[in-house]
């Protein structure tokens, strides 16, 4: 697997990111998730992707427990966390509707909690996962900045932010901005001209890339796009044997210049395997642009 830096003063991480989104979708036990961890860590998967809020509030207590079963395992992984979003649910009854806090102390106190499930003193990157629409840039800074002074983070980005969200945020950081995790994909290909990742290749910080196959629309035979896009697959077959679409996913998304990481979101122990096997994938250029006509259903402009 493919180390990189997400940018100069940013963490290392696996070029495939391990995301525990759907982390507790089959109920697995403690073992279960110790035993993936593990497996991740065979294929060089060493960067788990997690957040305050997946699982309502439930994964990260559940994956600091699997890695407690393996002394030194934290260790061996890079931990991204996020927080900002709030909802309602059985673990905060008292919240009447979701909505989003970025500002300074409501962060430190999720990454601090964050801590204490995952069982560590710091995490290598912090992300606010949505921007608040009623915070100023300086007071999510203030935390984030309040943070990587005590040690807490190693380094701080954004998800799902705009260019300008991206640029006043980074301005009021005494340490940049190293990431911005943000939805790109076959069938949502925006952030290639909307700023997003220009944005990021010029500063030289590395996007990460979630839901990258679209959450499963890829492969959804009522979806035109994916008709398409198996018929293509298989007239590719002889350039590139036994590769999935899957992997051609991947793929297409390391391939951009801005060089993405890519978040992947399975469980299931083959489908890790391919990921890690699409790390060495190389596209021929024409492909690259027939997976985009297939995925959009037209040729390009």
């Amino acid at each position: 697997m493919t180390r990189t830096r997400l940018a100069a003063r940013g963490p290392e991480c696996s070029r495939i990111v391990y995301g525990t989104w759907r982390l507790l979708a089959a109920s697995p036990t403690t073992q279960d998730i110790n035993r993936r961890l593990h497996a991740c860590l065979e294929l060089g998967i060493t960067t788990i992707d997690t957040a305050e809020i997946y699982g309502l509030y439930e994964v990260e207590k559940q994956l600091g427990e699997a890695l407690a079963l393996s002394p030194g395992l934290r260790d061996k992984f890079e931990i991204v966390t996020k927080a900002g979003i709030y909802v309602p649910c059985a673990y905060h009854p008292e919240r009447r509707t979701a909505h989003y806090n970025a500002t300074g102390p409501r962060l430190v106190k999720s990454l601090e909690k964050s801590l204490r499930w995952l069982g560590t003193d710091h995490v290598e990157l912090f992300l606010v996962h949505r921007p608040d629409w009623l915070t100023r840039a300086d007071d999510t800074a203030s935390g984030l900045n309040a943070l990587l002074r005590d040690g807490k983070i190693r380094a701080a980005g954004v998800s799902n932010y705009s260019v300008s969200q991206f640029d006043l945020l980074s301005a009021c950081m005494d340490q940049p901005l190293v990431t911005n995790q943000i939805e790109f994909h076959l069938l949502h290909t925006a952030p290639i001209d909307d700023g997003t990742l220009h944005q990021c290749e010029g500063l030289g910080v590395l996007p990460m890339a979630w839901s990258p196959l679209a959450g499963g629309r890829l492969f959804d035979p009522a979806n035109p796009a994916a008709v398409r896009l198996a018929t293509l697959v298989t007239r590719m077959a002889a350039r590139y044997p036994g590769v999935t679409l899957e992997q051609l996913a991947y793929a297409w998304i390391l391939a951009h210049p801005s060089r993405p990481v890519v978040v992947i979101g399975t469980n299931r122990l083959e489908r890790l395997q391919a990921a890690a096997q699409a790390d060495h994938l190389v596209l021929e250029r024409e492909d690259w642009y027939a997976l985009w006509e297939a995925a959009q259903g037209r040729q390009i402009p």
